[in-house]
C-alpha cells in the first residue's frame, strides 16, 4: 500500500472506532477493490454505515471519501494490467451508470486538473516553445493521440514540427539526431509511464534542447529532465485512461504559444484559408442550403 496512505491509517489508528478499524483493515488488505467502491458500498462490505466510512476518510486526514478514493486509485493505478482495470470496472459499476460515471469522473479530472496546474509554470514553457525552431512532439500509447493532436496545431504555428514516431528507441533517436540548441521536444505520458519518453527527454536535456513534459505529477519518470513540467490529471476508465485533462492543458499551450506568435500566425492562416476556399477543400454550409 502507498506508503503516505498507510501512515495515514497508523498514525490514527489508536483513536478509531471500531466501524474504523474494520473499514482501515479491509483498505490494507483489498486496496485494489476499494479504490473503485462508492463509500456506502464499501460500509456495507464491512458492515458500517455510509457515514463512517465518510467520517473515517476526513479523520486520516482527507477532505472527503472522494479524496480518499482518488488516493487509493492513483496508489493502484501503475500496478494494474489492463485485464484488471477492466474485471475491476465491471464489478464496481453497473452497465446503467457507467455513462454518468465516466462523464462525472472526467468533469472532476478538469476540474482538478484546473485547481492544481502551475500557471508559471504554463506561461515560462509557453514563452519557452514560442522561440523555439523546430519542435518535436513524442507520445507513447494512448498518449499518441495527444501528441499527434497537438503536433497538428503547431503546424500552423511552427515551419518546422516532427510528431516523432515511437516504436523503438532507436527509431526515435534517429528521428532527432539533427535537433540541437534551439529546438523543443515535447514529451507526453501518464502511467504507465514510457521509458521511451523518458529517455527522449534526456537525450534532449543533455544537448541543450527545450525540453517540456506534460504529465501527471513530480514523480513521473518524464519530470527529471523536463526543463518546464505540465502536470494534468489523469485518471482510469477501466482500461481506458481518461486524458481529459492533459487534452485541455494542450489546447491552451497551443493557443499561448499562437498568440506569443500572433502575426506570423495570423498571416498563415489568412494563406491557408484563402488556398482552402480557391480549392474548395471544405463544403459551405450557408451556400449548399440555399
Amino acid at each position: 500500500m502507498n506508503s503516505q496512505l498507510s501512515e495515514r491509517i497508523r498514525s490514527k489508528s489508536a483513536v478509531f472506532s471500531k466501524g474504523q478499524r474494520a473499514i482501515a483493515r479491509y483498505i490494507q488488505e483489498h486496496p485494489d477493490k476499494v479504490a473503485f467502491m462508492t463509500a456506502s458500498r464499501l460500509g456495507a462490505t464491512v458492515g458500517v454505515s455510509e457515514s463512517t466510512v465518510v467520517r473515517f476518510a476526513t479523520e486520516i486526514g482527507y477532505a472527503g471519501y472522494p479524496a480518499l478514493q482518488q488516493a487509493m486509485q492513483e496508489m493502484i493505478r501503475s500496478k494494474l494490467t489492463s485485464v484488471q482495470r477492466l474485471e475491476m470496472t465491471s464489478q464496481n459499476i453497473g452497465p446503467d451508470k457507467l455513462l454518468d460515471a465516466v462523464l462525472e469522473q472526467d468533469i472532476d479530472i478538469l476540474k482538478r486538473t484546473r485547481e492544481n496546474i502551475d500557471r508559471e509554470a504554463f506561461n515560462r514553457a509557453a514563452d519557452a516553445l514560442a522561440k523555439a525552431r523546430k519542435v518535436y512532439v513524442l507520445g507513447a500509447g494512448s498518449s499518441f493521440a495527444l501528441a499527434s493532436f497537438l503536433a497538428h496545431y503547431l503546424r500552423l504555428i511552427f515551419d518546422t514540427v516532427h510528431l516523432v514516431e515511437a516504436t523503438s528507441e532507436a527509431t526515435i533517436l534517429q528521428q532527432i539526431i539533427r535537433a540541437g540548441e534551439g529546438d523543443a521536444v515535447i514529451a507526453i505520458s501518464f502511467p504507465r509511464y514510457s521509458k521511451k519518453a523518458a529517455k527522449t527527454l534526456r537525450y534532449a536535456s543533455d544537448r541543450h534542447m527545450v525540453t517540456v513534459a506534460i504529465t501527471d505529477s513530480p514523480l513521473s519518470p518524464l519530470a527529471e529532465h523536463a526543463a518546464h513540467l505540465l502536470l494534468a490529471r489523469s485518471d482510469m476508465v477501466s482500461f481506458v485512461d481518461s486524458l481529459v485533462g492533459p487534452q485541455s492543458i494542450i489546447n491552451a499551450l497551443i493557443v499561448a504559444v499562437a498568440i506569443r506568435r500572433h502575426q506570423e500566425v495570423a498571416d498563415t492562416l489568412r494563406s491557408i484559408e484563402s488556398i482552402w476556399d480557391e480549392y474548395g477543400v471544405y463544403e459551405k454550409v450557408d451556400e449548399k442550403n440555399t
